[in-house]
């Protein structure tokens, strides 16, 4: 052997050791983790078994035991039963072996299921030693990055290949040993050494010697202290909750994230690989699974609850696309979501970004058009903009010249907030349709993929597929939310919190009934008379000196500020914002906002970045049909809803904004009520509606709903409550004034 292949082999074996070594170095901060969150798990679950009724062994072994001795021995719950075990349980007056032998039994069961179930909750607010010990092991792996996890799985599958071919090249490292042997070892070991030279020369054109290096230095930095990790964790909450899911082996339930889909979709969707080359952060399972979907079925709606990460699972359907040499994307949303969206994919991808909005937004499209990338814009801009046509080129819209040529097809049309977009009359909408229909993948994101009619839902569908949409039939869900759900599975995929965030804290929702004041009623009763809806909706803040919500919204953030929390308060209505901001300033209360429709998209997510900046409680003012699209509020942990909505969604997606991924504290919603008028009757339609939603775009058991109860607009809605108040009232005779 002369020194080329000596050298060869030299090579070969150090980044095979640089290979094994990111592999230990990462394991051993695994284990580490698993080390720290051993006793934190056991402690749990010792807990929900002590919370667990000794009658609970009956319904585990179908009714078949005989419990009455074993309670009046003082033994209440399942933990107190494996505690006492079975010497304590045979001393029981009645109680038999076989008794014995069956309730244990059955109390190991329920133990195993904890174990399977009971989820980890880190308490920022209070750290304990055995919490911090595992915020600091699982900082080493976050701290790492998304790079590191490539480093191991580059690092073990080289091992794989090298380590046998180094065991036949070192008969060619020792010049007698070559001599003596055979003719077949010869050949074996001269094979593996051109095999070592090739896969190091393909490894130091990936600079995986550099990456390996790296991810060992990484893997073997520790934080500088335990508040720098804490710290970090609050910042970063859904990294280390994802990392701990993944080492625990404690995923949520495989069916709920993959969205209780068919066998043969979700077999086909598993299979589907994911490229991570161009993704800086890692995924949840289930926000893989999603992003699989979106490839594999093509056209589709990600209709996950608010607060899961859609935005992480198109920026990673992006980056896969990337990889495969793809290079023009379009993401489409509202303008007050430009912002967030630019900075997701920047921070989260390699991916270039391009805003096309305002006066420059077509020297903006040409621009991307000619260099490639993610084009972001609105829905409204989007119609100024030729849509691509099936292959590639452009198809000019009338009175606008497409741009010079240059760049490839459009790859991925994603459109958030995609809700927006399902009146098929609207302009929006076609300008949508159009491009869908002319993409060769699309992308329709949305929380609340149905609203008030299931028949709102099928315009989205029939973006993606028109056969599929006709297919559903002209009504709503002619065979019942379990059927429809089957037919509409190509297409669609909704996961929610409770099924896949185990680690979220509590959401506490509290509706605050407070009797209207006699000048609250005052007010009430003049806006009932005007037949004016809106004005009825907000008359509990006209006379802001002696109202009763009003009252109650500044005892609930004083209590908020006493502890230390942010608040962000919700109205529909302008005025009734500027009535609060009034209130709250005069108690000296840190305010930011108004956030409402007309502040301009950049200042928006500058509130947003102010009001989570700022140390200490601090109330966010926000209109909630504009505040409660797209933004991240998850500083806030007490939420107020000045007035009940028309729309349960729109109440769901501005809790939503703070009770989401990377939540790190238990979040209060307050929902401000007044008895006996349109509060009331607001409530009970929310609840219908409520059970609808549930029907048709959730994963439901629940009982067959009937759309039709429902079928009305909000304008006539709106009318109907008026006269029902006026009759209350004793003011039929009155005019009836259209609502506003």
């Amino acid at each position: 052997m002369g020194r080329g292949e000596r050298d060869a082999v030299a090579r070969g074996a150090r980044l095979y050791r640089a290979a094994q070594a990111v592999v230990v170095d990462h394991g051993r901060a695994a284990d580490a983790v698993r080390a720290a969150l051993r006793p934190i798990h056991d402690a749990a679950v010792r807990r929900e078994l002590g919370a667990i009724p000794v009658a609970r062994l009956q319904d585990v072994t179908e009714g078949r035991l005989r419990l009455g001795s074993v309670e009046r021995s003082g033994l209440r719950t399942v933990g107190e039963v494996l505690a006492a075990g079975p010497y304590r349980l045979r001393q029981i007056p009645g109680v038999g072996q076989r008794t014995v032998d069956q309730v244990l039994a059955a109390a190991r069961r329920l133990s195993e299921a904890a174990h399977e179930t009971v989820a980890v909750h880190l308490d920022v607010e209070r750290p304990e030693p055995s919490t911090t010990a595992l915020v600091m092991a699982l900082h080493v792996l976050v701290e790492a990055g998304p790079d590191a996890r490539r480093a191991v799985d580059r690092a073990a599958v080289l091992s794989k290949r090298l380590g046998p071919l180094l065991t036949d090249a070192r008969l060619a490292a020792g010049r007698i040993r070559m001599l003596l042997a055979g003719q077949e070892k010869k050949a074996r070991a001269w094979a593996a050494v051109a095999e070592i030279r090739s896969l190091v020369d393909e490894a130091e054109r990936a600079g995986l010697p550099g990456l390996f290096a790296q991810a060992s230095v990484d893997l073997l930095r520790g934080p500088a202290t335990d508040i720098a990790a804490w710290v970090d964790f609050e910042l970063r909450s859904a990294e280390y909750y994802s990392l701990l899911a993944e080492i625990s082996g404690r995923q949520p339930d495989v069916a709920a994230a993959e969205g209780f889909l068919p066998d043969e979709i979700a077999e086909r969707v598993r299979t589907q690989h994911l490229d991570d080359t161009h993704r800086r952060v890692s995924l949840r399972g289930y926000q893989a699974f999603g992003a699989r979907f979106a490839l594999a079925q093509r056209k589709v709606i990600l209709g996950d609850e608010m607060g899961l990460g859609k935005t992480i699972q198109a920026i990673a359907v992006l980056a896969h696309l990337a990889a495969g040499g793809q290079s023009h994307f379009m993401v489409v949303c509202p303008a007050s979501l430009l912002v967030n969206w630019t900075r997701e994919i920047e921070a989260r991808s390699t991916l270039r970004v391009t805003v096309l909005h305002g006066p420059g937004r077509h020297h903006a499209f040409a621009d991307w058009r000619e260099r490639g990338g993610v084009a972001v814009t609105t829905f409204d801009a989007l119609r100024g903009f030729p849509a691509p046509a099936p292959g590639g080129g452009e198809v000019a819209l009338r009175g606008f010249p497409a741009p010079a040529p240059g760049g490839g097809e459009v790859a991925l049309l994603v459109v958030d907030e995609a809700h927006s977009v399902k009146n098929p009359k609207a302009k929006r909408s076609q300008a949508v349709a159009g491009w869908a229909e002319r993409c060769e993948r699309t992308l329709l994101m949305t929380g609340t993929p149905m609203e008030n009619r299931v028949s709102e839902f099928h315009h989205l569908v029939r973006m993606l597929d028109g056969g599929l949409a006709d297919s559903l039939g002209g009504r709503d869900a002619p065979a019942g939310s379990v059927a429809f759900r089957k037919a509409v599975a190509p297409v669609y995929l909704r996961r929610n919190q409770e099924d896949v965030l185990t680690e979220l804290p509590s959401l506490q929702h509290t509706d605050q009934w407070e009797e209207m004041s006699a000048s609250d009623e005052e007010a009430y009763r003049e806006a009932v008379r005007s037949g004016n809806f809106m004005a009825m909706r907000r008359a509990a803040y006209q006379r802001p000196e002696k109202s009763a919500k009003l009252d109650r919204l500044r005892e609930i953030v004083q209590e908020a500020g006493e502890n230390g929390q942010k608040t962000v308060v919700f109205s529909h209505f302008k005025d009734v914002l500027g009535v609060v901001e009034d209130a709250l300033a005069a108690d000296g209360t840190l305010l930011f906002g108004p956030f409402t429709g007309g502040v301009p998209a950049g200042r928006r997510q500058q509130i947003v970045d102010d009001f989570a900046a700022v140390q200490g409680p601090a109330v966010l003012l926000a209109q909630i049909q504009a505040a409660g699209v797209g933004l991240n509020l998850q500083a806030a942990s007490v939420v107020v809803l000045c007035e009940p909505q028309i729309k349960p969604t729109t109440e769901h997606q501005a809790v939503a904004r703070a009770h989401r991924m990377g939540q790190v504290r238990p979040v209060r919603v307050y929902r401000l009520l007044t008895t006996g008028g349109v509060d009331e009757r607001l409530v009970r339609l929310l609840e219908t509606k409520t059970r609808l939603f549930d029907a048709y775009a959730r994963r439901s058991a629940v009982a067959e709903a009937s759309p039709d109860a429902i079928d009305v607009s909000d304008t006539d809605l709106a009318r109907r409550i008026v006269e029902e108040e006026q009759a209350r009232l004793g003011m039929t005779d009155e005019s009836l004034t259209a609502a506003e």
